[in-house]
Formats: C-alpha cells, structure tokens, sequence
C-alpha cells in the first residue's frame, strides 16, 4: 500500500531544540540576572535534560519533576547557589521563553513544501503540550500539519504504542500506508516499527546508527524515501 500520511517528531527534527533552548535560557538568566559561565551550564544541562526526558518517557518522573529537577541538579554541579524559588521561576520562564526563538534545521521548510503536496502530514511529540502549540504556530510549521498530537493528550509517551495507535486513529491511517521521521531511535524509530509503521531516523550527528532503520543526516534526503 502507497504511503499517504507522514509523522513527524517535532524537537530535535524539524525544530531545533538545542539552539532555541540556548536563546530562550540566556533571556532567562538576563532578566533575573544570573551571573554564570554560560556554556559551563549548557554543557551540564544537556546530558543532565536528556536523561529526565528518558525518564519522563518511562514514566518515571512528572513533567513537574522534570521541569524543576534538570535546573536543580545542574545548579548544584556547577556550586551556583539558587534557591527553591528561583529554580521555580527560572523552570516557568524558560519555557514562556522557548516558542519565541523559532531556529528551524536546514531543509524543513523545502522539505515540508515538498512533501506537503504529496502526503498529509502530521505531527507525534513527546513534549508539553502547550508549548508545543506555541511552537508550531510561531515557527510558521501550523500550516503545514493537519494533526498535532502530543503525548500529554494521549496519556502515555512515545515509545508506547498507544501513542501510536491513537496517532493512526485520529488521522484515519492504517500503519501500512503511514511512515514516522524523528531523531530519536528509541522513542520514534523503533516504537513506531513495533506496531507496523515504517520509520525513518533523523541522525544530522551520525551518531549510534543502526543498520537496520532507513536513516539521513538531513532532511532534504528525505525525497530518496518519499
């Protein structure tokens, strides 16, 4: 059966998370005036956010504890005092902060005009809802997906199959005509195989690939699949 309907992943794939998340926590830290080595943070926060995430897709930890405990940790491992509060305050500013810097990776607007008289397109995100809507309304990307749909809504979080049986069910897919492109293995790639749907790996870092998954390094390779 022909492929019809395109899921993306939206972070870290079509938005780049990384560089808009730098810009969105250097605003943070200029209007409360935190006076820090600001790649010494960057580098620290990194790993430690993308541990919680992994735990957050396990369920492991809430969104709350998520939000607060990657700032905490890192604050305390580069000995920058910072109070219960101000962590509280930094964890709801960084995220007002994050739609408003909208730094796109190469290729997504050429690829999406490419594809979007071909397919429909939706998106499968694992992050928060609201600002996830915040997001693809800002970077301009609303116009060319019919389905956002967010993990929150769902429930349960990519790699659940759950998500990706919902995902079929609200755009009136079948998993043989529908495909996935995201940058995480795990969460995207395999758990959307698990259940049919056929999957390609975002890896612009080739880094950990796997033979056995389509993978590009960037998203205008995209038009060798589809």
């Amino acid at each position: 059966m022909a492929i019809k309907h395109v899921f993306f992943d939206l972070d870290h794939t079509l938005w780049d998370f990384e560089a808009n998340s730098r810009q969105a926590f250097a605003a943070c830290f200029k209007k409360h005036r935190i006076q820090i080595d600001f790649d010494t943070f960057m580098a620290y926060y990194t790993p430690i956010n993308q541990a919680y995430w992994k735990r957050y897709r396990e369920e492991k930890v809430t969104k709350e504890k998520l939000k607060i405990g990657r700032l905490r940790d890192t604050f305390e491992l580069i000995n920058y005092a910072a109070s219960e509060e101000l962590i509280a305050y930094i964890a709801d500013d960084y995220l007002a902060f994050l739609p408003q810097f909208n730094e796109l990776f190469e290729g997504t607007i050429e690829i999406l005009e490419y594809l979007n008289k071909k397919y429909h397109l939706h998106i499968i995100t694992n992050g928060f809802e609201e600002i996830q809507t915040h997001k693809m309304n800002a970077s301009g990307l609303d116009k060319y997906f019919i389905e956002l749909i967010t993990s929150e809504h769902v429930g349960v979080k990519k790699p659940n199959p759950k998500v990706f049986y919902y995902a079929l069910d609200r755009t009136q897919a079948t998993p043989e005509e529908s495909i996935m492109i995201g940058d995480n293995l795990e969460a995207d790639v395999l758990g959307a195989m698990a259940i049919g749907i056929d999957a390609i790996h975002f890896n612009p870092d080739k880094q950990s690939l796997n033979a056995e998954v389509k993978t590009i390094s960037k998203l205008m390779e995209l038009k060798d699949f589809l």
